[in-house]
């Protein structure tokens, strides 16, 4: 008789970025769109930001990552990511919630990327003021 394959999904968002992230009972394995873990994020530290949940519930080697991460750039990706696998984490089990809200990983990171005012070159540059 076949296992049953356990399945947990959650989104993770950060900055304009989005990352649907399925957990499945495994050994470890990450795959981001359809590519390996250490091809997509070729930074250690951003691969250290995704590893984090894991690290901090201490299931490591128990799960494999399916993500799909689309919007933004790589940080805003990894952060996105890692929201989202703490978020199925808790479908695994609610007593990782004390954890994990510890270490901040349940919270949206909520900045985003100031909007450009009219009549202004940027955000907050301002063209310089002449008095005559």
């Amino acid at each position: 008789m076949a296992t049953k394959v356990h399945q947990y999904s959650a989104t993770g968002r950060r900055k304009t970025s989005t990352a649907r992230v399925r957990l499945v009972n495994g050994v470890g394995k990450v795959m981001i769109n359809d590519r390996p873990f250490d091809q997509y994020f070729p930074l250690e530290t951003l691969r250290k930001i995704v590893e984090q949940p894991f690290e901090a519930t201490g299931t490591q080697q128990r799960f494999d990552v399916l993500a799909i991460c689309d919007g933004g750039g790589q940080t805003g990706q990894a952060g996105a990511l890692r929201h989202g696998i703490s978020r199925a984490l808790l479908l695994v089990d609610p007593s990782y919630r004390a954890v994990l809200k510890a270490a901040g990983y349940l919270t949206r990171d909520p900045r985003m990327k100031e909007r450009k005012k009219p009549g202004q070159p940027g955000a907050r540059k301002r063209f310089q003021f002449s008095k005559r």
